[in-house]
């Protein structure tokens, strides 16, 4: 907070880089010397060696008639010498302050006859003023959290710091719901994440297919990416938009399953799973295996492992008639998804 006053020789710089502090935090030796030095008047500079702080914050100097003594400054002296400095900040801060609301006072009878949509929408762009926004929001909920988060891998710091940020809404009470792909169950980091935070307060479940990611807090402020590479976000509190988030939501939670569900991993009777319905859906609407497995949070790989096993269920022996086999099969005509309201767990 304080710039460093005073002089001093080599030896006293080399001794501070050992015995730094502010004079808020002025250490025990010093204050014990400083307070000896103010009742005799001078002290030994050899004694101020184990407290060179004070000859840095310019509470002792050199004795002019003797340089082996130090003499103390008067407390008054040191302490005006370090407010002078914050008073005449404060007194600039207040001219500005004044200067400003000068400048603003004749448009605000003007911003109070108009109604400024763009109140309800703000665009965050860059990664720091976007955690800026969502570490405000989060950390002033009240009843309710609710994400969407297609699936990716996290790190261990961004696991980390998500259950630190989930264990303090949880003790203040919150409720919190988070929607994953199916691919997520195949997640360590995400399936370790769920295992620490899993009771009453806090639901996850997994679906096919989600698009983007979405946060909503309290019902009232939500968060969208406004940019495919995720540095540019939009703050919503128009509580049309958010009603209608919400919405969505609650739709694909419906539809969802609980993470400690089997299902979307478990084959029917005709051997085939959910994944492999979602797939069989995505190839017959012309996709590729690239957009395929962007679309359901998985690697090409394993997206080709599932195409392989469905035309070994339906029996294809090429790729042209994989198609025909899906149409032939009727497996898109079946609702593998869960009635709405299904398992709340």
């Amino acid at each position: 907070m304080f710039r460093t006053l005073g002089g001093g020789d080599l030896a006293t710089h080399q001794a501070k880089a050992t015995h730094p502090h502010a004079i808020t935090e002025l250490c025990d030796e010093g204050s014990s010397l400083y307070a000896t030095a103010l009742r005799a008047g001078r002290v030994a500079r050899t004694d101020a060696e184990s407290a060179p702080c004070l000859m840095e914050l310019a509470l002792l100097h050199p004795d002019p008639d003797d340089p082996s003594w130090l003499r103390p400054v008067p407390p008054a002296i040191a302490l005006a010498r370090r407010l002078n400095p914050i008073e005449r900040e404060i007194t600039e801060r207040r001219n500005l302050s004044v200067e400003l609301s000068q400048i603003f006072e004749p448009f605000m009878s003007i911003g109070a006859e108009v109604s400024m949509p763009s109140d309800s929408i703000t665009v965050l762009e860059g990664g720091e003023r976007i955690n800026a926004a969502l570490d405000l929001a989060t950390s002033q909920v009240r009843t309710e959290l609710v994400t969407v988060q297609p699936s990716d891998r996290i790190s261990e710091t961004s696991l980390l710091q998500g259950l630190e940020r989930d264990r303090a809404l949880l003790e203040r009470g919150v409720k919190i719901r988070s929607l994953y792909q199916h691919t997520a169950r195949y997640n360590p980091e995400k399936l370790a994440y769920s295992a620490q935070l899993s009771d009453g307060q806090v639901e996850y479940r997994t679906i096919d297919e989600l698009v983007e990611r979405l946060i909503i807090v309290d019902r009232a402020i939500a968060f969208i990416p406004a940019r495919d590479d995720q540095k540019v976000a939009l703050e919503l509190r128009h509580p049309g938009l958010v009603r209608y988030l919400m919405k969505v939501f609650e739709y694909l939670w419906d539809r969802a399953v609980p993470m400690s569900a089997g299902g979307p991993y478990a084959a029917d009777s005709g051997g085939i799973t959910e994944i492999q319905h979602s797939i069989a859906k995505l190839l017959v609407e012309g996709h590729v295996d690239e957009a395929i497995a962007r679309r359901l949070g998985m690697n090409v790989r394993t997206c080709r492992a599932h195409i392989a096993k469905l035309a070994q269920v339906l029996g294809s022996g090429s790729r042209a008639q994989l198609g025909y086999r899906i149409a032939q099969s009727g497996i898109l005509d079946q609702d593998t998804s869960p009635p709405p309201g299904r398992a709340q767990g």
